[in-house]
């Protein structure tokens, strides 16, 4: 059986070392996948293009999702992740800069889990990682489908 895996779906290099530095920093035993449009979220998800060979079964426990992204927004990954059957269940968090109250009401009529402003200070995103960790990869009981 495969390692199950975080996606995270970030075109930031800063904002993709800051949170893997965070989910060492929390002690976050799950590996972080990370891909860097909305395309390659979906291709990745689905197994197909450059990730064609990935089991599409093999889900990750969590994907965290920036809006602003290149090739496909976030917004529209969201509804793509929610159309199909087999990704419908898996949680998925908005990560991202924006506090805009349409952002967020979008997002929540899309179908996110929780939505989460990137806080700009360190020690702040190493805790808020940390919540985040203990309650969907520890409390949450996920769907058993």
């Amino acid at each position: 059986m495969a390692q199950k895996t975080i996606l995270l779906v970030e075109d930031n290099p800063d904002d993709i070392e800051l949170t893997r530095l965070a989910f060492a920093e929390a002690n976050i035993a799950y590996p972080l996948t990370v891909v860097r449009d909305g395309a390659e979220a979906l291709d990745w998800l689905f197994a197909r293009g450059r990730h064609a060979g990935r089991d599409r079964h093999n889900l990750p426990v969590l994907i965290l999702l920036d809006l602003n992204l290149p090739k496909l927004d976030g917004r529209d990954v969201v509804q793509a992740i929610r159309a199909d059957p087999t990704t419908r269940a898996v949680p998925v968090v908005a990560l991202t800069s924006s506090v805009e109250p349409p952002d967020i009401d979008t997002c929540y009529a899309l179908g996110v889990n929780s939505y989460l402003q990137k806080p700009a200070d360190f020690a702040q995103f190493v805790w808020a990682v940390k919540q985040l960790g203990m309650y969907w990869l520890e409390l949450n009981q996920p769907t058993t489908e």
